[in-house]
């Protein structure tokens, strides 16, 4: 099974919402539908999509913040993992970013996830000296 990696189309759009929800990356405070269409009305962020025979198994959606890119829902069909396909995503993402001058990757992990904590630091991600905080506006 050879994983294709192309551009999102809003073709997409409904069976990329399901990967996210089948793997746990939804959360109710941020809706998908706005979040994708954030993404692919900027040309400072993508969404990259893996596609194996017509079926989309997996997606990371990568931007610049004009200092460095991020990565947000990385997301690889539970019943695909551990197929490299994972690793082959970020590389991508890595190179749109590169390609758009961007020196470094950053992202966040959600405290008590150590597999993908684990996934990250094999692909040369270390954690950074930093304090994230947020604030919510009404």
């Amino acid at each position: 099974m050879t994983l294709i990696i192309r551009d999102f189309q809003d073709t997409d759009r409904a069976d990329l919402i399901a990967l996210w929800e089948r793997c746990g990356l939804t959360r109710p405070w941020n809706d998908p539908d706005l979040d994708i269409n954030q993404a692919i009305t900027t040309q400072s962020s993508t969404i990259l999509v893996g596609i194996v025979e017509s079926e989309l198994l997996a997606s990371v959606m990568a931007g610049s913040d004009g200092h460095r890119g991020w990565v947000y829902y990385v997301a690889v069909d539970p019943d695909h993992r551990r197929k490299n396909w994972g690793r082959d995503l970020m590389r991508a993402a890595e190179q749109w970013l590169k390609d758009r001058g961007c020196r470094k990757m950053q992202l966040m992990i959600r405290d008590g996830n150590e597999e993908a904590d684990r996934f990250y630091q094999a692909l040369g991600y270390e954690p950074q000296a930093v304090k994230t905080v947020g604030k919510w506006f009404d």
